[in-house]
């Protein structure tokens, strides 16, 4: 799948959140969206998961702007995953049959999408509040499969996890990643978009100041915002 996010802003509370950003994710890969805390991570996200729309500019999936896309049919092939896993009440098999149910599919196979995130069987009848909160985040991504999405947006879905949860969930995306689906992954973990990333973009105040191999990016950046932030020098910017 490619996106391409043409000179989008995003306007709101008397500011830009985005400003003027360009970008074309056109090659199967994990990109790592890095920045302070303010940045528009989140924000650009959401934009591309239509949760909201951009002021300026346009979004557009294989060439077709994204408005002229059915919002249902985009957010199946662009899953999301949030920092806090969101669960509805009930059982794990309950929560990964809920999308394709919704559109009167039969006979969900729940077990193949459980086994898929590294869980067993066993979980499948859990009640979904008697989980872990790697083990939450992990349904949580398994439900987004079961939508059988060719992109994945991760939102910090690691940040208030064990050390052991976060690296089964790292492997996971990679395992994912090489299967076929591009990723698109928010952290504020430099090490953590070091180990992950294929691409890495960094965001200040807004605008997307480089966009490269993460490699290269954490290596040789460009431009003096970039040295600062990997310098722990933009403390203003932390919330």
């Amino acid at each position: 799948m490619e996106i391409e996010l043409k000179n989008i802003s995003y306007f709101r509370d008397g500011k830009y959140i985005l400003k003027n950003v360009y970008f074309k994710f056109e090659k199967n890969g994990i990109y790592t969206v890095v920045g302070p805390s303010g940045a528009g991570k989140s924000t650009m996200l959401k934009l591309i998961n239509r949760l909201i729309e951009p002021t300026e500019g346009a979004i557009f999936i294989n060439g077709v702007e994204y408005k002229n896309i059915d919002v249902i049919l985009l957010r199946r092939k662009i899953g999301m995953v949030f920092q806090r896993p969101f669960l509805f009440e009930g059982t794990v098999k309950e929560n990964i049959e809920l999308g394709p149910s919704l559109r009167g599919e039969k006979n969900i196979d729940a077990l193949f999408y459980l086994e898929a995130v590294g869980l067993s069987k066993d979980y499948l009848f859990k009640d979904v509040n008697n989980l872990s909160g790697g083990e939450a985040q992990r349904v949580s991504i398994a439900r987004a499969l079961a939508n059988s999405p060719e992109v994945l947006l991760l939102d910090e879905p690691t940040s208030s996890l064990d050390p052991t949860s976060t690296s089964i969930i790292e492997e996971l995306i990679k395992r994912l990643n090489r299967e076929g689906i591009m990723v698109i992954w928010v952290t504020h973990n430099m090490d953590q978009a070091k180990r992950i990333g294929d691409y890495t973009l960094f965001l200040y105040k807004g605008e997307l100041i480089e966009a490269r191999k993460t490699g290269e990016f954490f290596e040789n950046p460009i431009s003096e915002v970039s040295k600062l932030f990997l310098e722990g020098k933009l403390k203003e910017m932390i919330k």
